[in-house]
């Protein structure tokens, strides 16, 4: 073979070593940036989630927030209404106790006994016979009265003006009709009848008479 045969040979092996190594070359320039893009890509589809996560996370951390809000406000709402319903069992309860101071406490001779020893029945026991100055107290004491009593009233000391016995001059009476009328001269003190009406109960009759008698402390 000679020198310039020789030398194309040489020529064309190197031609074909260096395309070979091109299409090589490019061969792994596609994968490389195949791989690439496809990393990209990845990235690109993880940062959409991340972003999508933290939207969610922040949309329910600002419903959270408007929860906590709606809460507190309940809360808030409720302690209001807590004071305001202590503030009216205070004052509920003072008024029942102021009620009850009114009222006082009553109770009833065991015994049937004159008016004077019924009053005394009370006295021995820290009380009297009751006063009743009221239509409140009136029906109040009516309503557990099951008998004829004693009640704190008489006109002993002047016929005709009746004064209780803290020796207050009545003001106001519940008497049955047609009393007091001093039958036979002699009804000086004043019972309450279980039987009339409840505003029209008070009778006259004497002191002598025994019956039972309601105390008030």
């Amino acid at each position: 073979m000679s020198g310039g045969s020789s030398c194309l040979v040489l020529i064309t092996v190197g031609l074909g070593l260096i395309c070979v190594l091109l299409l090589i070359f490019i061969i792994l320039q596609h994968i490389t940036i195949t791989a690439e893009r496809d990393l990209i890509k990845s990235y690109k589809n993880t940062v959409e989630e991340f972003n999508q996560t933290i939207n969610s996370l922040q949309d329910k951390y600002t419903d959270l927030m408007t929860e906590k809000h709606q809460l507190q406000n309940n809360f808030n709402s409720f302690s209001q209404k807590k004071l305001e319903l202590e503030s009216k069992v205070t004052s509920l309860s003072e008024e029942l106790k102021k009620e009850a101071s009114k009222r006082g406490c009553f109770f009833m001779s065991i015994e049937l006994k004159n008016w004077s020893d019924s009053r005394q029945y009370c006295r021995d026991r820290g009380g009297d016979l009751v006063i009743i100055n009221t239509e409140e107290k009136q029906r109040h004491i009516s309503s557990f009265t099951t008998e004829r009593v004693w009640i704190g009233l008489s006109d002993t000391e002047q016929e005709g003006i009746m004064k209780w016995v803290n020796n207050s001059p009545l003001k106001q009476g519940f008497w049955f009709k047609g009393e007091p009328n001093n039958y036979n001269g002699d009804e000086d003190c004043i019972e309450l009848n279980y039987k009339r009406e409840t505003l029209n109960s008070w009778n006259d009759r004497k002191c002598s008479d025994k019956i039972k008698g309601i105390c008030e402390k």
